[in-house]
């Protein structure tokens, strides 16, 4: 060993890949470069499905501007009339997800990232948890990002804790749209009724990581999110349905009055600091009063949500009512 250096914290036996899917992520203000860059120490390999995206989609510039050898970008095309109710997230997943070659997958969607100060936990999980083969996966917590940089909707309308490292195992695929992933009993045929059923699957058995996940899918130019919200909802509903469902609203989403969220008063991922600095819509949000009941209302803002969201982080600590778990927590 050279003096000064230390030797790899991640045993040489043990492989880990990060994996992704993108397209279009410029124009919609998807800071997927940063969301890659924030787990690329940790891994051996990052492979990304970059779809098809529009003829001015510069989103593969943006990658390989991180000039990394770990990054192997798999092209693809979106083939969304096939996997509808944005399954099509799924299957994308899974094309990244099956070209991995580690032994501990590390899944980011491109709005998502790991703040650097917890790459130690994650390191002593990968390596605490690589024999333990009744741990299928790892656990993280969520912090959701509201409107800017400098708040956070910690409402029991937004999921508090997801599975983000997988084993890199056959049987395991992504989820209805990729929030989340299914241990399949039954040969899996790559369809949409795969992607949805809960027949022939089981939640996979994790153990949770004090650590994490970043969230910044909420966080955009209003008149982005707004196109955001279309294309999603086009994705799912197909195109007619979501003309006629957003034909009465605004192009700019209204995040609503941010004194009503909760403050962040931690620091963001070293990665995404040049990402932050391009806030400039800060003039086209609301930091106090009521929100304008002309305009409809987020989900969180919703009495039943406000009402659960109270008691969950007044009253239990944090801890989730009835909340929807997708995995089996076994440590």
């Amino acid at each position: 060993m050279e003096s000064g250096k230390l030797l790899p914290t991640i045993p040489v036996n043990m492989t880990i890949s990060g994996f992704t899917f993108v397209r279009n992520a410029p124009k919609l203000f998807i800071p997927v470069k940063e969301s890659v860059a924030s787990i690329l120490p940790l891994v051996d390999e990052f492979v990304i499905a970059l779809g098809k995206g529009d003829p001015d989609d510069t989103t593969e510039q943006e990658i390989r501007s991180l000039n990394s050898p770990k990054i192997r970008i798999l092209h693809t095309e979106w083939e969304s009339d096939r996997f509808p109710r944005n399954t099509i997230f799924a299957q994308q997943t899974d094309l990244a997800k099956e070209a991995c070659k580690g032994d501990w997958l590390f899944y980011l969607q491109g709005d998502e990232a790991l703040h650097e100060k917890y790459h130690p936990v994650v390191k002593k999980a990968f390596k605490d948890y690589l024999h333990d083969t009744e741990v299928e996966g790892l656990l993280f917590s969520y912090r959701h990002f509201w409107g800017d940089f400098d708040h956070y909707n910690p409402s029991h309308a937004f999921y508090s804790r997801e599975i983000r490292v997988i084993r890199n195992l056959p049987e395991i695929h992504s989820w209805k749209d990729a929030q989340s992933f299914r241990y399949h009993t039954q040969p899996f045929h790559y369809s949409f009724e795969d992607y949805q059923k809960k027949e022939g699957t089981r939640k996979l058995n994790v153990a949770q990581v004090k650590a994490e996940i970043y969230h910044y899918g909420w966080v955009r130019p209003p008149e982005l999110m707004g196109r955001k919200r279309k294309i999603s909802s086009s994705t799912y509903r197909g195109k007619e349905a979501t003309e006629a469902l957003f034909a009465k609203q605004e192009t700019l989403f209204d995040y609503g009055p941010l004194n009503k969220v909760a403050p962040f008063k931690g620091s963001h991922p070293a990665t995404m600091q040049e990402w932050i600095k391009k806030i400039n819509w800060k003039d086209q949000l609301q930091y106090s009063g009521k929100r304008n009941r002309k305009k409809q209302p987020s989900k969180h803002e919703k009495w039943k949500y406000r009402w659960l969201s109270w008691v969950e982080n007044h009253l239990l600590g944090g801890k989730r009512i009835g909340e929807f778990k997708n995995f089996t927590r076994i440590r």
